[in-house]
């Protein structure tokens, strides 16, 4: 590569053209293959409020360039910079997202791909494989999100999103486990199959979850027990998503989504020392004559008596029983941290604004300091956290109002409308599952984080971003 020809010509460029440093520009070089040079300033990088995403987002832009200019075999050159190790890893997936196609276009194109190949400029052979090789597992992650969260309300229904994840871990080291029956599904999740009760009437909507297992070699050290949210569509139920705030609920699976991308990457990397305990709860929010609706009591996994107060709050509803099994499940683990994530809450977005993930820890969680460890690690791969507190409000706030429950699910107002609205679904997960109980005044404190990705998800209309896997393998994985 000669990077003294790459300096001179865009040095030239840009004394004929002031918007380089803003603009995406083209620049003829005599001598490069194909005699072109996409150049994608990443502007300033040193500020305070400068991260890593700088680098993201300039190769992100320049491919989308290059594609406008019809290349099929782009060279992906990012020069290593002193204060940011995985400047080159995070500019190729970067250009990664770019390149995704989604699952329906590549099931209805001749071609999936939109380049022929995607080059990576390393200083020496060893360096570039390195990268590429985790770039590919990484991507592999994302890859697997997407298409679970962006795919639309009928190509990833809950049936078919077991089908999907079958054949992803086919001959892989993970494990994978499909509930379907609703004998079952009532009697071990009621809280879940209240939920689904409306979309069970439709066949190819009903309900499914997904259970996934990874062991690495060697003695446990760990174990990571993850929950996942997998709205295939969100109506709102008998609460209904009234005035077009509907459109885009097809996302509401992302959390479901990004278990899944986690273990493909766990599938592809091979950790050791590590158990990954996963669970996707694929339902359908539906309406109709036998939709669940407020006022209703529901009997948890755990034995609590819940008051449905609104049927759009079936998030947390779907997530609890299986957060109750995995804590039963957790008391015989190896140093366990039981995990939700969830595109939980507008409130979430309003809070932090879109882009950014949250999380939340339980007592024993935060005395580890847990969340302030995953806002680190987003940092080295540009998947940002913000860290929000549990309080004693959030938990009054999900006490029974009369002495026919002892928990109200939620209030009827949406989140976003509702003080605190992020912060107080944790506080219900944690009370509805029983893990209460494991507290640090218990002889068995179990920690747990709730991570809601409402903002960071990614757009609608647009591509899901995979969040928060990136954060999830730089801390668990040693990237």
């Amino acid at each position: 590569m000669h990077f003294f020809l790459l300096h001179t010509s865009v040095l030239f460029h840009i004394q004929v053209d002031c918007c380089v440093a803003e603009e995406v520009v083209v620049v003829k070089v005599p001598g490069l293959s194909g005699n072109r040079l996409v150049f994608a300033c990443t502007g300033p990088v040193n500020r305070d409020y400068d991260d890593v995403r700088r680098f993201s987002d300039a190769a992100a832009k320049g491919i989308k360039r290059a594609l406008k200019a019809g290349m099929q075999r782009p060279l992906l050159v990012c020069p290593p910079h002193s204060s940011y190790a995985k400047s080159t890893l995070v500019a190729v997936l970067g250009a990664l997202h770019v390149l995704y196609t989604p699952l329906e276009v590549r099931e209805h194109k001749s071609s999936p791909h939109k380049v022929a190949v995607l080059g990576v400029w390393a200083k020496n052979r060893a360096q570039g494989e390195a990268v590429t090789e985790l770039a590919t597992a990484l991507e592999s992650g994302r890859f697997v999100c997407r298409d679970i969260g962006g795919s639309d309300p009928e190509r990833m229904a809950a049936p078919r999103v077991a089908e999907y994840v079958q054949a992803v871990f086919k001959d892989t080291p993970v494990t994978v486990t499909v509930v379907s029956h609703l004998n079952i599904l009532e009697k071990e999740y009621p809280c879940l199959a209240a939920v689904n009760r409306c979309a069970n009437t439709v066949p190819r909507h009903q309900a499914r979850v997904i259970k996934l297992l990874y062991c690495g070699e060697g003695p446990v050290q760990q174990t990571l027990m993850v929950v996942g949210k997998g709205i295939t569509y969100d109506t709102g139920g008998a609460d209904i998503k009234a005035g077009g705030v509907m459109a885009g609920m097809h996302r509401d699976k992302c959390g479901s989504a990004a278990v899944a991308g986690f273990f493909q990457i766990l599938a592809k990397l091979k950790p050791k020392h590590v158990k990954v305990v996963g669970a996707m709860a694929m339902v359908r929010n539906s309406v109709g004559s036998d939709c669940y609706v407020a006022d209703e009591l529901v009997v948890s996994r755990a034995g609590r008596r819940i008051r449905v107060g609104n049927t759009d709050a079936e998030g947390r509803m779907v997530m609890v029983d299986l957060l109750c099994e995995m804590k039963e499940q957790a008391l015989q683990e190896v140093s366990p941290h039981l995990f939700t994530i969830a595109t939980l809450t507008g409130h979430a977005v309003r809070a932090m604004g879109p882009h950014y993930s949250i999380i939340m820890d339980n007592g024993a969680a935060h005395r580890s300091g847990n969340a302030l460890q995953w806002q680190k690690a987003g940092e080295v791969l540009g998947d940002l956290f913000e860290v929000s507190t549990i309080r004693r409000e959030d938990y009054e706030f999900h006490k029974g109002k009369s002495e026919y429950e002892e928990i109200l699910q939620s209030n009827n107002l949406p989140s976003s409308a509702t003080p605190r609205g992020h912060q107080t679904p944790a506080a219900f997960l944690i009370m509805a599952s029983g893990l209460d109980k494991h507290g640090l005044d218990s002889d068995k404190p179990l920690p747990y984080s709730h991570i809601d990705i409402a903002g960071s998800s990614g757009p609608f209309p647009g591509v899901p971003t995979g969040a928060p896997i990136l954060a999830m393998a730089t801390k668990y994985l040693e990237l």
